[in-house]
């Protein structure tokens, strides 16, 4: 934008400068032109009465003759004339010449002639070209038997008109110069206060405002309301303080409802824990049971432990979300995904399961798949994993585990050659309670909050968790920071 007012300042100055320049110039050459008219008429009215005509010849035609000292135009003996004045007089034989440089009596050429001859004789002012001589202006006039051609060179008013010009062209060069620097100055500083508003809006993107909680520290320095451009910088400030109460709020109402499922989670433990006792207890009872009140105990005691099941997730998702610290401690993750798999083996036995070790990395100083954490946690990441595409691929499906280091991370892949998760899930698939096939997650006793649990657990232990999906393939790939080596 400063680049481009300051070419526009300069571009409407040089369009002026030059409407200006052409302006005075044609002014300028104009005036000069009508003063060497002037002289001309002036030369030419005493040409006409220096020159005594005699009586009328019976030649038909003027007889050119060769320009000596006896055919110069009686003219050029009268005084004040001018350096460069052409005079040509046709009376029975024609005499012609001009005054040189020093004053003295030059005749002209044949050329010269032949196009002083071609002036019209009604006493308008041509423009002429004489070869050497130059640039003229010439008169005609008749007399009784022929004709007096007066010219003046315009030399004198080209060489001023050249001039001109060229001190146009210097004075509007460094002008354009100096209106440039000029411009690119004012600009530069009426426009810093943008500047300021771009430098905190980038540094204002660059904060991480998706979730937790979010201070916005940044302002426009310096942001004067009495100019357009401070109006610009006190509404963004406005507009920042608008955002950070906007995002207090919501901070504040994402706290109340954790704290709510916390406490919910909490307090449903024990009357469910209750449920399920009961139940139990009714159901081992030596009494017999009416009719369809065993089904129904048994019912009851399913959902219970589903209900307890998300009870648990949701509390679990709960304390992840408040920062608890997890347990720390030294995990192998190649060990983790032997239990998992033989564990998915025995619940989906209709899959084919593979699991690929690779613990050799030659870009890793320590060639393990170590990594520091909750054994606990990640061992139900990838049960999660596990059960996700076991519930989510028909029989048949191979699902393959591998583990490898690469680099000073360890990295766990769960690739499958199932169907694919369809698009429309893909942006949400990590959000809570996002179920793929509702009746199979309820059969299956899913609560839809696998995905969701496994995302929070890796990135408490400071990694990611992917997915890539298409027809025929899904890939969900974990990446842990791996251990670092003790001396």
């Amino acid at each position: 934008m400063r680049r481009r007012l300051t070419l526009t300042a300069v571009g409407l100055l040089a369009v002026v400068a030059a409407i200006m320049g052409v302006t005075s110039t044609l002014a300028l050459r104009a005036s000069l032109l009508q003063q060497v008219d002037n002289r001309l008429v002036a030369a030419a009215a005493r040409a006409g009465t220096a020159t005594r005509t005699p009586p009328p010849s019976t030649a038909t035609a003027p007889v050119i003759t060769d320009n000596d000292a006896d055919n110069r135009p009686p003219w050029f003996n009268g005084p004040g004339q001018e350096v460069g004045t052409v005079n040509v007089v046709t009376s029975g034989q024609v005499r012609s010449g001009y005054i040189g440089t020093d004053g003295s009596y030059r005749p002209l050429t044949s050329d010269q002639l032949a196009t002083l001859l071609t002036v019209p004789t009604d006493g308008r002012i041509v423009p002429i070209t004489l070869g050497d001589l130059g640039s003229y202006r010439a008169v005609a006039g008749r007399t009784d038997d022929g004709a007096v051609i007066t010219a003046i060179p315009t030399a004198s008013a080209d060489a001023t008109v050249r001039g001109y010009v060229m001190v146009e062209l210097i004075v509007a060069v460094v002008g354009l110069a100096l209106t440039a620097a000029a411009a690119n100055v004012l600009v530069r500083r009426g426009l810093r206060p943008l500047t300021s508003v771009a430098a905190t809006a980038t540094r204002v993107s660059e904060l991480p405002l998706a979730k937790g909680e979010v201070s916005i520290d940044e302002r426009v320095p310096d942001a004067d309301p009495t100019t357009e451009v401070g109006q610009v910088g006190a509404a963004f400030n406005r507009m920042l303080g608008h955002v950070e109460r906007a995002l207090t709020a919501r901070q504040e109402s994402e706290q109340q409802v954790r704290r709510f499922v916390a406490d919910a989670s909490h307090e449903l433990r024990t009357p469910l824990a209750s449920i399920r006792g009961y139940t139990e207890l009714v159901r081992r009872s030596d009494e017999p049971l009416p009719d369809g009140v065993g089904q129904a105990l048994a019912r009851v005691e399913a959902e219970a432990i589903r209900m307890t099941a998300l009870v648990e997730d949701m509390l679990l998702l709960a304390r992840l979300d408040a920062g608890r610290d997890l347990e720390r401690e030294t995990v192998d993750l190649a060990e983790l995904a032997v239990d998992a798999v033989a564990d998915a083996h025995a619940a989906g036995p209709d899959h084919v399961w593979q699991l690929d070790v690779v613990a050799d990395d030659d870009g890793a100083d320590d060639p393990t798949t170590i990594v520091t954490g909750d054994d606990h946690r990640l061992r139900q990441v990838l049960a999660n994993l596990l059960t996700n595409a076991r519930v989510h691929t028909p029989a048949g499906t191979h699902i393959e585990v591998g583990v490898r280091r690469e680099g000073g991370a360890v990295v766990v892949r769960v690739d499958d050659d199932g169907p694919g998760i369809p698009a429309e899930l893909r942006e949400r698939l990590f959000e809570r309670f996002t179920r793929g096939d509702a009746s199979r997650n309820h059969a299956a006793g899913s609560t839809g909050l696998g995905l969701a649990i496994a995302n929070a657990v890796v990135h408490a232990h400071g990694g990611t968790l992917a997915c890539a999906s298409r027809p025929g393939r899904t890939v969900f790939t974990v990446t842990l920071p791996a251990a670092t080596p003790t001396a």
